[in-house]
């Protein structure tokens, strides 16, 4: 994949991997779109970025998926390339009563989302020379960590998409990618601890995004990163052990 000279939509663009994903983009000559639901996020990074477009957008909701690829369509009718990366990461106790908004939320949010999206895009995208759809799924996808079981079992839809999509696509333009990141220092995940600015740890943006570029570039399909690439050849062993090790408790009614 080319990493110039392309129009990229990036969905949850205002922080963490999608917005490493959008300054990388940028430098490398390439127009970057991004949405997300905070609007002074938004505004303060129009401030930092002046070349960045933005919109306000709440890819959970399927009126607000449509209006922003039609204003996409309409306004940047160049656009090539659609990154799927918004997110939200939850914990779930299958034991107890689950709330059902947030299950559905995360399910909206993670996996109808992308199949809405890449689907309001696709036959824009096949009439372009260069295009590709880049989903972000997770090393989770893999080997799932028992306490968050919505948000694994929604990378393990979205790796499975992927190679749906990848086939049914396989004879025109369109390149399928699927980014599956480790634990990276973001805000994901913010559910889980009591301070909700605090980044959970794990591999380092920078590198993370480094790692990720080199293999869109190379047009490394299936790119897992740093141990994800673990996860992913793995599975079934490290499952046990990441599971053992891994045992928080979990809340009742814990509100997002």
């Amino acid at each position: 994949m080319q990493l110039s000279n392309n129009t990229i939509l990036i969905t949850g663009g205002t922080s963490g991997i999608g917005l490493a994903f959008a300054e990388k983009f940028m430098a490398a000559g390439s127009k970057v779109i991004i949405c997300g639901r905070r609007e002074e996020r938004l505004k303060a990074l129009s401030e930092k970025h002046p070349e960045l477009i933005t919109r306000t957008c709440d890819v959970s909701k399927a009126e607000d998926r449509k209006a922003l690829a039609e204003w996409v369509l309409q306004n940047h009718p160049e656009v090539n390339v659609l990154l799927n990366n918004a997110g939200v990461q939850l914990l779930t106790d299958m034991t107890t009563p689950v709330e059902l908004n947030r299950v559905q939320n995360e399910i909206e949010t993670n996996v109808v989302a992308p199949i809405h999206l890449t689907s309001l895009f696709a036959q824009h995208f096949v009439t372009k020379q260069q295009a590709a759809v880049i989903n972000i799924s997770s090393g989770l996808a893999f080997a799932p960590l028992a306490f968050m079981p919505v948000y694994c079992a929604t990378k393990a839809a979205v790796h499975s998409l992927t190679l749906s999509l990848r086939h049914q696509l396989k004879n025109t333009s369109v390149k399928v990618f699927e980014v599956a990141p480790p634990a990276v220092d973001t805000e994901l995940g913010h559910d889980r601890r009591e301070d909700k600015t605090q980044s959970h740890g794990g591999m380092a943006i920078k590198d993370f995004i480094e790692e990720a570029m080199e293999a869109l570039k190379n047009d490394v399909f299936e790119a897992p990163i740093g141990q994800a690439k673990g996860l992913h050849a793995k599975r079934e062993v490290l499952f046990e052990q990441m599971n053992n090790q891994h045992q928080p408790h979990l809340p009742v009614n814990h509100e997002q």
